[in-house]
């Protein structure tokens, strides 16, 4: 497979910037291009979809053992002229859930940016750091963000004194794309997007070395071993909410819920009057707090969503998804009345609450897993609530431990987020239960 990881020394030396302008130069190829972003970022991939239009997924060496980290970049990439991965982070920093770990796990060289302003022979003593680090790192190269033309061919002998190749530069442009909490903003609030994109692809067409890159290729994948998914059920539906306020989806989980039979509708708790009808119901991530007060003005929706799952509507409601269904969501503005499906306030902090990996071990049998199962998890939130449950222990791998998340037979509500192919056996729970619904739903009407 033709791939490569674009890598970076730091968080904010301009990887996302370069490699978006990279896919937008190769998407003005012609070509096929499948992105994947390390780690579990939402908002980078949407991103590339949603801006330059490429495939793009989710490589995380947390959430998944190497075999499925091969089959999923497998999968989503095989049939593309060019994979390209975006790292986080610095390349070594997160342990076994480092850039410089995936890059392992799938043989992918990797280019490094180094963000050069500021700099210049320090650039040599970064680049020979990163080249002698490890035995073994996949480093083909680098690219050197923010360096002036002048130092052009300063860096070029650097690279022959590292035995090491020179990708190009990229200009400083007076710009990269905004970030919130988590990756990214969203492309539709990125002001001038289309000719912002337009001045990045240019610079990277005329200082980065395209055709150079397309000369990379991962290992020979074809003997990856595929992993077994069948088509369990029949055909239960289920409602996915998707919209400005809860976009924290991860595309490979709703693929995998429609490659085991279930049939997908998208709805909008913003913008529509009720939740569709459905057998199952997942309430993803994202942002109600910048549109709580439109959010507590669609009452309908509201009463609609609590009605469902009082009714035992099978529901997973992750982070966003689980603020929704407070009372009420307190921002710094205002608080602002939701479905009250829990007694509890959603209340914002000023800073990262719960951050990071977890473990979660369960503490009663119910929508997801059984009683001491455990199942892996992610928190990402500045809000935390009253009442964040107690059905789940979850842990950190430095010792630290706390209760979380509410759950039943019939829900999963809380601020970790899963991904599904860390343990198949989440989304088969969750679609047997609404396989039971749907039936019981039958038995009723019939």
């Amino acid at each position: 497979m033709r791939s490569v990881m674009i890598a970076g020394t730091r968080s904010g030396c301009g990887k996302t910037t370069i490699t978006c302008g990279i896919l937008s130069a190769l998407k003005n190829r012609g070509l096929k291009i499948a992105s994947f972003k390390c780690g579990p970022d939402y908002i980078d991939p949407a991103f590339h979809r949603a801006v330059i239009g490429t495939d793009s997924h989710n490589l995380d060496s947390f959430f998944c053992d190497d075999k499925t980290l091969r089959y999923i970049f497998k999968k989503y990439g095989e049939d593309k002229d060019i994979s390209i991965i975006e790292g986080v982070m610095g390349f070594f920093d997160g342990g076994n859930s480092s850039a410089k770990s995936i890059s392992d796990i799938l043989s992918v060289p990797v280019i490094i940016v180094i963000d050069c302003k500021g700099m210049s022979d320090s650039i040599e003593a970064i680049m020979k750091g990163y080249i002698s680090h490890c035995n073994s790192n996949n480093i083909a190269g680098f690219i050197f963000n923010r360096l002036p033309s002048r130092l052009i061919p300063m860096v070029k002998q650097f690279c022959l004194n590292c035995g090491t190749n020179f990708y190009g530069i990229m200009p400083d442009v007076g710009f990269s794309f905004e970030s919130r909490n988590l990756g990214l903003v969203m492309a539709g609030e990125i002001t001038d997007i289309d000719i912002k994109l337009q001045t990045i692809t240019k610079a990277v067409e005329e200082n980065i070395l395209i055709d150079k890159i397309l000369e990379l290729y991962s290992s020979d994948f074809d003997l990856v071993d595929t992993l077994k998914i069948q088509r369990l059920f029949d055909a239960p539906s289920i409602a996915i909410a998707n919209d400005q306020a809860f976009c924290f989806l991860y595309s490979e989980n709703i693929a995998l819920l429609e490659e085991m039979g279930c049939k997908i509708t998208f709805f909008s708790p913003l913008n529509d009057n009720i939740v569709p009808e459905s057998d199952g119901m997942i309430i993803p991530g994202g942002y109600p707090e910048i549109f709580a007060e439109k959010l507590s003005s669609n009452k309908s929706m509201l009463s609609s969503i609590r009605e469902k799952i009082e009714s035992g509507l099978p529901t997973i409601a992750e982070c966003g998804g689980f603020m929704i269904l407070h009372n009420n969501i307190a921002c710094h503005e205002g608080e602002y009345k939701m479905s009250g499906v829990f007694d509890a306030t959603a209340f914002q902090t000023d800073k990262l609450t719960r951050f990071g990996y977890i473990k979660m071990t369960a503490s009663f049998d119910n929508l997801i897993c059984k009683k001491s199962d455990t199942i892996l998890a992610h928190e990402f939130h500045y809000f935390d609530s009253t009442d964040c449950g107690s059905d789940f222990l979850a842990e950190k791998k430095d010792g630290r431990n706390w209760n979380s998340c509410h759950t039943s037979e019939s829900i999963y509500a809380g601020f970790p987020h899963l991904y599904f192919y860390s343990d198949l056996k989440i989304a088969e729970n969750f679609i047997q239960k609404c396989c039971e619904y749907k039936k019981k739903k039958g038995d009723l009407n019939g």
